[in-house]
This record gives C-alpha cells, structure tokens and sequence, in this order.
C-alpha cells in the first residue's frame, strides 16, 4: 500500500501551479506542507508531493520512473490529459487502450516527470 509519493522539482512555485490545476481535474487538493513540499490528496489515504531535493542538489528524472494517477472514467481520463498538455506538459502517448480493460494517457510534468493518469476495468 503507498502512503506516499514525492516528485522533484527545481521550481516548487511552478510545480504548485501545475499539480493545483492538474489534480484538480481528479478532485485533488492541497493538504501537507512545508518550506519545501506541497502535498495533494483525494481522500484516498495516499499523498502526492512535490518537493525540492533535501540534499540541496538539482532535481533529477529517474529512468524508468513513472507515477501513475487514477481516473473515474476514460472520459475523465482524456480531461485530464488535455489539462496536462494546456499546461505545457510533453507529450508521452495521447489517451487510448493500452491493453485490454487498460485506458491511458502519458505525459511529463515541466520538470520531466512521467505520469499517466488512467482508467482500467
């Protein structure tokens, strides 16, 4: 079971800006912060973070890594992705089937990080 999840960023002012009219779009909100962390959460029992590395150095991608965020609905899905890209997000693979009863969508964050926002079942 995950607790939580922290994402780093180089730029926590912008990161908030991105991840408050992302989530949103999932019906998350703000809940723990601090001087260096803003954490969201859906009333799910988990958290998403994004913060800025506590050993001082630059934020880094790691290869491979990727944060998954669930949807009520493909439809919801497809909102979500739209939101991402009308936030400057890259493209990572526009909202389809991945497999069967899998519905995603990928994009990076403005600091690289991959998410897919997705729907299955």
């Amino acid at each position: 079971m995950i607790g939580y999840v922290t994402i780093g960023t180089n730029n926590l002012e912008k990161a908030k800006a991105y991840y408050d009219a992302l989530l949103a779009e999932l019906g998350g909100k703000r809940t723990f912060n601090n001087e260096r962390m803003q954490g969201y959460g859906g009333g799910g029992g988990g958290m998403l973070a994004v913060c800025t590395p506590h050993d001082g150095k630059p934020a880094t991608v790691g290869n491979g890594t990727m944060f998954s965020l669930a949807a009520a609905d493909r439809a919801t899905v497809d909102k979500v992705y739209a939101k991402a890209m009308s936030l400057g997000s890259k493209d990572e693979g526009a909202p389809g089937e991945r497999g069967p009863g899998f519905y995603g969508a990928y994009f990076r964050d403005p600091d690289g990080n991959k998410l897919c926002v997705f729907k299955s079942g």
